[in-house]
C-alpha cells in the first residue's frame, strides 16, 4: 500500500501525455533543461568571481602612516 508499482506510474504517464501532448511535454523538458544549465553557469561564474576577488584582495598591500592626534 505504501509504494506504487511500475504499472501505476505508466498509467499516470499515459494520462499526462493525453492531457498535455508530447510536443508540450518536450517543450517543458527543454525549458527546464535550459533553466538548470543557466543555473549551473551562474553558480560557476559566481564561484570564479569570488575566487578572483579573493585573490586580488590578498595581493593588495595597503601602506599607511600612523599619526598622533593633536
Amino acid at each position: 500500500m505504501g509504494s506504487f508499482s511500475i504499472w501505476h506510474w505508466l498509467i499516470v504517464l499515459v494520462i499526462i501525455m493525453l492531457i498535455f501532448g508530447t510536443k508540450k511535454l518536450r517543450n517543458i523538458g527543454a525549458d527546464l533543461g535550459g533553466a538548470v544549465r543557466g543555473f549551473k553557469e551562474g553558480v560557476k561564474e559566481g564561484t570564479e568571481k569570488a575566487a578572483s576577488e579573493s585573490q586580488q584582495a590578498s595581493s593588495k598591500t595597503i601602506d599607511v602612516e600612523a599619526r598622533e592626534k593633536s
